[in-house]
This record gives structure tokens, sequence and C-alpha cells, in this order.
């Protein structure tokens, strides 16, 4: 931290499977995933201000301040603890929005972590989990900061190891609505659960997302960026993460990167491609306790 505030990335994540293993009374469906966290990232800064008010400093077209999760994330905790200083937000957006890969939730994790630090609560991780979870339910999981199998409606979430690998992810240009895809009458919502063990039997190996087939159907483009990477890296196993649209392989240690950059020029006008790297934890997993 510095006077001018602090900054810190906030990561994407994957995930590498999705089992939608049932269905609550209360309408939230029961999930099953592995999350991944990726070297993609949003750039936040947070300064602290005299002020009693909480100011989002640059403009996010289609976003209003008012409903931005860092805004939210600002205003919750600062509310919850009835802080009387302010702070200015400056928020750099590199990951997409609308497909699927967590930069809202990241985002809102990176401001309660930063903050809690810039307004010395000393809240443990725990503490800033169950405020974030008010936010979105992926909230938590960045806060903890580690790769992790999740269950129920993504509040279980038990840290799991996993080789760093790199991966090609293709957003289609084309957002999908969660709750377009969740309240299909067509989507699958009897997946057979499996364990942490069964997936770490083969983690790299072929896994589904069970809301694949719909958001297929909704968005012609999910299918025509799974084609494209099919192509592209034959015998790979592409498939989408979390509810859309963005798609993603698992890169062969062997695969030829100059020559997967060079076809990556030729997209189709308005998708984004981006050759990642997993990570291990949030790049700002030191700032918080688990205590």
């Amino acid at each position: 931290m510095t006077s001018t505030g602090l900054t810190l990335r906030s990561p994407a994540k994957l995930n590498l499977f999705l089992n939608i293993v049932g269905r609550r009374p209360d309408g939230y469906h029961l999930l099953q995933s592995v999350f991944q966290l990726i070297d993609w990232c949003d750039t936040l800064t947070l300064k602290p201000i005299p002020e009693n008010t909480v100011r989002r400093i640059n403009p996010i077209p289609g976003v209003p301040a008012e409903s931005d999760l860092v805004v939210r994330a600002a205003r919750l905790l600062k509310e919850f603890y009835q802080i009387e200083s302010g702070v200015e937000i400056s928020l750099k957006k590199e990951i997409p929005m609308g497909a699927g890969l967590g930069g809202g939730s990241s985002d809102a994790a990176t401001t309660l972590i930063g903050l809690n630090l810039i307004w010395d609560l000393q809240l443990s991780a725990e503490a800033l989990a169950k405020l974030g979870l008010q936010l979105g339910a992926d909230v938590p999981f960045f806060i903890y900061g580690q790769n992790a199998f999740v269950e129920g409606i993504g509040e279980t979430i038990q840290e799991i190891a996993l080789e760093t690998r790199d991966f090609l992810i293709l957003f289609p240009g084309q957002g999908i609505a969660t709750t377009r895809i969740f309240h299909d009458p067509e989507l699958t919502r009897d997946h057979a659960p499996i364990t942490i063990d069964g997936f770490l039997a083969s983690p790299w190996s072929f896994h589904v997302n069970d809301c694949q087939a719909v958001a297929m159907r909704i968005c012609p483009e999910v299918k025509q960026a799974l084609d494209w990477i099919g192509q592209a890296l034959p015998g790979s196993t592409p498939r989408m993460t979390g509810s859309g649209s963005s798609v993603f392989a698992v890169l062969d240690p062997k695969t030829d990167i100059v020559k997967l950059e060079n076809l990556l020029q030729n997209l189709p006008k308005g998708w984004v491609s981006r050759i990642v790297r997993g990570l291990n934890k949030n790049p700002a997993y030191n700032l918080t306790s688990s205590d």
C-alpha cells in the first residue's frame, strides 16, 4: 500500500467441470465443480479518502456505479462495520463481462480483502466470506483464494491441489444470463455426484458441464467456439466454463504455442481469446487470515 492507495489483481476462474446434482425446495440448484484460478486478472485500486462515501472514479460501459459489485462490496463492508471514512475505487477491466469467468465476483472479493486492510478491520477470511456471500455465491471462493472442490449452491468449499497447467480460453462475444440457463426446462438436474478422489484420479481428462447443452441452444456462438477449438487443437476436449459463454481447453504441454497464437489472429470479429496459466492462489491470498 502507498499514499496513493492499494492496488490488487483480481483473477478469473474456470469451472473444470460442472455437475448439477439436484435442486433445493427453494429452487436453488445443487452443484459440484472444481474452481481453477487463472492468471487473467482485473486490476483494482482502492484509495482511502476523508469523505464518508464510496466513489467509483472510472466509468465501466453498461455497468452503473450503483449496481457495480465493487461499489456494492465496499458499501456492504462500510455499513456493516459502521466505517465513517470513505474510499475511491478504480477498476481496470480485463476479464470480459458476462463470460462465465467470475470476474465480477472476483472484483467484489478483492474489494473486501483490500478494504479489510485499508480500514484495519483485521477480519478473517471466514468473516469476509460470510459477508461476501451476500454479493454472490462465488465471492467466498475468491476470498479464500485457493483452488477448490465446490458443492451445494457454492457455499461448500474444500481446498484442492492441482498441477499447474495452461489453458486456451475463447469468449465468443455473446454473454448468457445465468438465470436463463438455470430456468430452462431441459437443463440436466440429476447428475450422479462424484467425489474429490474420483476427480483427482483423472483431473485433466474429459469432464462435462451440465449447462453446456442448454447454452449451445440459446447461444449458437458457444458451439461455434467449441468447434473452433476442436479444429485448432485436435484431440482436445473443449468445454464451457460456468453458465457460459466462454469455452476452454486444457493445453497439452507439447502444444505449439506459436502456431496456436497465429491461428488466434483469425478469430471471428468480436471474439476474445487468451492463453492463460493456472494459479495455485489468488494474488491477494496473503492479505487474509484463516484465524
